[in-house]
């Protein structure tokens, strides 16, 4: 298994890292990640010198931080699935799960997790380019399946 689906054994500079404008504590991410995900115009403003940080707060305009720096949603190429709350949001980006294909599962009583689980097993993810958040897609995946049968009792 890749280590994009690893929780990281130490802790970075940047994982203490406060978002500048929601004042919530960000997320480490791999600057890959950011290389992979924003747009080329900020792309081209991207300093790879930096510590950067996942903003997950979903009333924050706000997706990558460092200390120096700030990129929004409009800097990303993907809808972000904390930002963005739409149907066809990737909620596993390496697979194409998005929330509408989820509840489609679910209602047909499929277990996406478990196909997920498989795929991440045989070393198919690449969340650390894909996914956003730069980590594991699954995270998200199961908490929102969670979400979906709590809903539906």
């Amino acid at each position: 298994m890749e280590d994009c689906c690893r929780v990281p054994a130490q802790k970075t500079q940047a994982d203490s890292l406060i978002c500048p404008v929601c004042q919530q504590t960000g997320k480490s991410v791999p600057l890959i990640t950011l290389k992979a995900l924003l747009t080329p115009s900020a792309l081209s403003t991207l300093d790879p010198s930096y510590s950067y940080s996942f903003c997950p707060n979903t009333a924050c305009e706000v997706v990558y931080f460092s200390h120096e720096q700030v990129f929004h949603k409009d800097a990303i190429k993907v809808p972000v699935y904390q930002k963005d709350e739409g149907s066809e949001v990737p909620v596993c980006y390496c697979f194409g799960w998005t929330r509408q294909k989820l509840v489609q599962a679910i209602q047909g009583k499929e277990d996406p997790t478990q196909y997920i689980s498989e795929q991440v097993k045989a070393n198919r993810c690449g969340c650390e380019v894909n996914n956003p958040q730069g980590s594991c897609c699954l995270g998200n995946v199961t908490a929102f399946v969670h979400s979906l049968e709590h809903r539906n009792g």
